[in-house]
């Protein structure tokens, strides 16, 4: 059984889900729209609610809080063809206060010809803000899109100190 949880957030509501200690989706488009993103094999194992996840919630509220390096230990698993998984790795690894392009992103992920597909990762992230696909920005500095909107992605990478 999934448990599934919310926390406010400066920036709205955060939802997420995690099976055992390991965080499978969180976003700020509700919990409906991360369900549909899971996988199959997750899915099936049904989806319960629980006002708080032991120290996820916790990693996750201090992170917001102030604590930028709160969410670093937490495990992750999603699904993805092995280049976007290499590209998600990657994001793991940009400290907070810091800034990736997608140029050097795909590069870093072992294809400096797959800018695209390492956007497209991005885009395909379900595990925002943790796997931090808001540090990736455009060549010249531009923030880009984020999928949870533009104001988000601002708003994360100044609470970070990046802006």
């Amino acid at each position: 059984m999934l448990l599934a949880s919310t926390i406010k957030t400066p920036v709205g509501v955060l939802d997420f889900i995690v099976d055992e200690n390991v965080l499978l989706a969180a976003g700020f488009k509700g919990l409906n729209n991360l369900i549909s993103r899971l996988s199959e094999e997750d899915f099936s194992k049904g989806i319960k609610e629980a006002k708080q996840i032991p120290v996820i919630s916790v990693l996750i509220d201090d992170y917001f809080n102030g604590d930028l390096g709160a969410i670093n230990s937490i495990k992750v698993r999603q699904i993805g063809a092995k280049f976007s998984q290499d590209v998600w790795k990657v994001m793991r690894k940009i400290p907070a206060g810091k800034t990736l392009s997608y140029a050097e992103l795909a590069k870093r992920a072992g294809s400096a010809a797959a800018i695209r597909a390492a956007g497209t990762a991005c885009g395909n992230n379900l595990i925002a803000p943790v796997v931090p696909c808001h540090r990736i920005v455009k060549s010249g500095g531009a923030l880009g899109n984020y999928g949870y909107g533009v104001k988000i992605k601002e708003w994360l990478l100044r609470h970070e100190g990046a802006l």
